[in-house]
């Protein structure tokens, strides 16, 4: 039954279609009406499921419309991803160790590719000290065997006794991510924030001695703004060092400037890749708080009480609307208005329980209008 697929397409009645599509291995097979049910299998050919498909993780997979997706290249690099990154930062702190080998298990049988985290998540939590999530995920790759099946992005410069950019700094912090990692070569590593005392020539040069020692394969840079942005780029190519493929901003529907203004014009014209983070504003962007009662007590409820306002309510009523359409999730539409951006690649979002997944994994396969994208963004110009 295995078909990929470019050949596939088979229809059986008015509401049935088999499809099978090839993920390095994985098969998706399309279950009733506009959903998907997911069986991975990295070894075998596929199930085909019409109801209640389970990942390996033994949690159901669905949530996703008839339509193939195309993998994405970060920036001018061979790496090629799945356009939702996985976000890192809740393992060890809101997703133990056993829940985070849940999700990463039902991300990749899913079809994601892409994890991101930083050497400093999760050193925010009382009693941490920062590491846990990059160890998480290390031994998750070890126990799955994983190594070949995903991109790994992480971050230098946040992380108590290795914040700064300086060179010596860099290269201590990137051989830590790579123990903790327990890979070879981290194959995007990210200027987690700038360094304004150095000049950039130093940081371009020190990123690209991980490049030359073969412990990096691709340069990120995070929380720089534009114009030090546009000067590593010059530094870099002046200077014959690797360039930085990928920026990560801040960017969503509540949070569209400055990235909109000076970001998003940069990336195009060196065509960098774009991984927006924050881009489900916490959770406010998947419905889930409608009001200060449901935010209170969250862990990240400080952050989304700023958007409990009519603007965001309203902001809401449109994203309720255009996911009832789809019949999909207001998460999917939100993720999907990001993918709907010519400059963004992937939006990074992430979960503290497998069974929140399935929205998150259906974005990529959701494509709005022209006219529902004005749509939400005349509304989100308002909850700015």
């Amino acid at each position: 039954m295995a078909v990929r697929a470019d050949r596939a397409a088979s229809v059986l009645g008015a509401r049935w279609r088999w499809v099978e599509a090839w993920f390095g291995g994985l098969h998706l097979v399309y279950a009733k009406h506009k959903w998907l049910g997911v069986w991975a299998s990295w070894r075998s050919a596929g199930t085909l499921c019409r109801s209640g498909c389970r990942a390996s993780s033994g949690l159901p997979i669905s949530a996703w419309p008839l339509k193939h997706t195309a993998m994405r290249t970060i920036g001018t690099s061979d790496l090629t991803i799945f356009p939702l990154c996985l976000g890192g930062n809740p393992f060890g702190w809101t997703a133990d160790e056993t829940a985070a080998f849940a999700i990463l298990d039902a991300f990749t049988a899913g079809g994601g590719n892409f994890i991101d985290t930083a050497d400093s998540y999760v050193a925010w939590i009382p009693g941490k000290k920062g590491g846990e999530s990059e160890t998480i995920i290390g031994r998750w790759i070890a126990s799955r065997k994983a190594r070949d099946r995903v991109v790994i992005a992480t971050k230098v410069g946040g992380l108590d006794g290795y914040k700064g950019l300086e060179r010596e700094s860099v290269a201590r912090a990137a051989d830590a991510s790579l123990a903790r990692l327990g890979v070879d070569v981290i194959d995007l590593y990210y200027a987690h924030y700038d360094d304004p005392a150095l000049p950039i020539e130093e940081i371009s040069a020190a990123f690209d001695a991980l490049v030359k020692a073969g412990k990096v394969r691709q340069i990120g840079i995070s929380n720089m703004s534009p114009e030090r942005i546009e000067a590593w780029l010059q530094a870099a190519a002046a200077e014959g060092h690797a360039m930085p493929v990928a920026l990560q901003p801040q960017y969503s529907l509540v949070a569209r400037s400055p990235y909109e203004e000076t970001i998003a014009p940069l990336a195009k014209a060196h065509a960098l890749g774009v991984f927006p983070y924050y881009a489900l504003a916490s959770g406010f962007l998947t419905g889930k708080y409608r009001s200060g009662t449901d935010a209170s007590g969250a862990a990240r409820g400080g952050a989304v009480a700023a958007y409990l306002n009519a603007a965001g309510f309203a902001l809401l009523d449109v994203l309720d609307e255009i996911a009832a359409a789809y019949g999909t999730s207001v998460t999917s539409v939100s993720l999907a208005w990001l993918l709907a951006k010519p400059t963004v690649t992937a939006p990074i979002a992430s979960v503290s329980r497998a069974d929140q997944l399935p929205p998150l994994l259906a974005s990529p396969y959701l494509k709005l209008t022209a006219a529902e994208v004005e749509r939400l963004d005349a509304a989100s110009a308002k909850a700015v």
